[in-house]
């Protein structure tokens, strides 16, 4: 055995759950083709849970604190501050290269390698010709990890479930705020986060197609705010954000992140929850006992699932309009969502 787990995948979650698994006495290897930090369309807002789930790595990404969440529609707004620590708006070119520098330094090998071939028996698995113990399909929405062991699910979609997608840009100027700022406009939710002390990121999640400069143009308050400042990135784009696994392992196969199963980034809880994944992974191999990860991976997103699956269903449907509403008649109750998502 070259190594105890091959990581399929060099995200934010692939080089945590490296680190992971490095720190349980275990030997990993990641596979990950693209050179240098990799960028991707998504919030870039760490909440509390997420950084301090990354300073037990010894990672700490500098960035822009996060006090809490803002939600806005055309009339009102409701806003909770986070009662314990804050969080951070991090670029995701920073928070890449702030993991994969802590993994470099832990002498993790990082293998410039695609995943070509895999192949799995009692004893271990094999992956282009590297022979570990496990395997883990950290590689993502599309993973093909997931399609390789037999555990893409093909269950269709229903009505209420209509394919979303997002795009990501950044903007050169100061934040306004210390929260991060979701404004629901009829068809499609727009995010504002901090990343640092001279940008923010603007996100739009919605159905397809997406047109970010567009959606901006119909929120006033945003478009004025924006008004003549300069992009500061490209546009990325990811979706369709619902990707579903019949289960998260498969023999000495298993799935961590969005490989994982993900269900939408409305609440913008994706890395807390893969890092709680990859920490309950790690202590499952370190057990030897990775059956009993489909257990554990469901005690760990339970909650997102359940709250973003119940935040989904009202965003897809006719109560759409009384989100917001909603909220800001029942600041309490918004609060303890976002609380409990926040953790």
């Amino acid at each position: 055995m070259h190594a105890d787990l091959a990581i399929v995948g060099g995200g934010p979650v692939g080089l945590a759950l490296a680190l992971e698994v490095h720190a349980r006495g275990l030997t990993p290897v990641v596979l990950e083709p693209r050179e240098g930090p990799i960028d991707k369309a998504c919030g870039e807002g760490l909440m509390p849970g997420a950084l301090a789930a990354l300073g037990t790595l010894g990672v700490d990404p500098v960035g822009h604190p996060i006090a809490g969440i803002r939600y806005r529609d055309a009339r009102r707004e409701v806003a909770h501050r986070f009662a314990g620590a804050p969080g951070r708006g991090v670029r995701r070119l920073v928070l890449h290269a702030a993991l994969r520098e802590r993994v470099e330094a832990a002498g993790i090998e990082v293998r410039a390698e695609k995943a070509e071939e895999i192949a799995q028996d009692d004893a271990g698995v094999t992956v282009n010709g590297m022979r570990a113990r496990w395997l883990a399909g950290a590689d993502g929405l599309h993973s093909r990890v997931r399609e390789l062991a037999g555990l893409q699910s093909r269950a269709p979609r229903g009505r209420s479930r209509a394919p979303r997608f997002g795009l990501r840009r950044h903007y050169s100027i100061a934040p306004w705020s210390d929260l991060v700022e979701v404004t629901y406009l009829d068809d499609a939710e727009l995010y504002v986060t901090p990343v640092d002390e001279r940008t923010v990121g603007v996100a739009v999640l919605g159905g397809k197609p997406a047109d970010l400069d567009a959606t901006i143009a119909r929120a006033p308050e945003l478009r004025a705010r924006l008004d003549g400042a300069a992009p500061a990135s490209e546009l990325r784009g990811a979706g369709a954000l619902r990707q579903r696994s019949t289960a998260r392992t498969a023999g000495r196969i298993a799935l961590v992140g969005d490989a994982s199963g993900y269900v939408d980034a409305l609440t913008g809880e994706g890395l807390r929850v893969g890092f709680a994944q990859a920490s309950v992974l790690a202590d499952r191999l370190a057990a030897d006992d990775l059956p009993g990860y489909e257990r554990a991976w469901a005690r760990a997103t339970r909650d997102f699932r359940v709250l973003t699956a119940g935040l989904l269903a009202a965003a897809t449907s006719p109560a759409r309009g009384l989100i917001v509403p909603t909220a800001a008649r029942l600041p309490s109750v918004f609060g303890a969502v976002v609380e409990r998502l926040a953790r």
